[in-house]
């Protein structure tokens, strides 16, 4: 009999995956759950980041989101920023690592941080609304 190339390798134990996904649920978020607080005004505790360079946060952007560009985050341009605030940060896509990037540097720095699940191509594939000229073709520009 041949094993199901899905239980080629065995499955973790219950405690190791309640390790691995409570995990992961704590560095990143979903369109749904965070477009959900957007609507209801849920927005104490943290801050919506775009990590792309300035001209794609005005082509497109999630509303009341602010533009951190990843190449631009040290700890000068950080100075302003609240420390008790989690940053979500997005980026295009999941073909773009600009979220993972700005993210890693503001961890470096300091911050609480999340990633938004799939980047703003998820957030405007499941119908949630944007801010900016939104020409057609979102891009990575970072």
């Amino acid at each position: 009999m041949t094993t199901a190339r899905t239980l080629t390798f065995p499955a973790a134990a219950p405690e190791a995956a309640v390790k691995y996904f409570g995990a992961e649920l704590g560095l990143e978020v979903d369109p749904d759950d965070l477009a959900r607080d957007l609507e209801a005004r849920r927005t104490d505790g943290y801050v919506v980041v775009e990590t792309r360079a300035p001209e794609a946060f005005a082509h497109a952007r999630i509303p009341g989101a602010i533009n951190l560009p990843y190449r631009d985050l040290t700890l000068e341009t950080t100075a302003h920023l609240d420390r008790d605030l989690v940053y979500v940060c997005y980026c295009e896509s999941t073909v773009c690592n600009a979220a993972t990037k700005g993210a890693l540097k503001l961890a470096e720095l300091g911050f609480k941080v999340k990633r938004l699940s799939g980047g703003i191509t998820s957030w405007i594939a499941a119908g949630y609304p944007v801010e900016g000229t939104a020409t057609p073709g979102i891009r990575c520009a970072c």
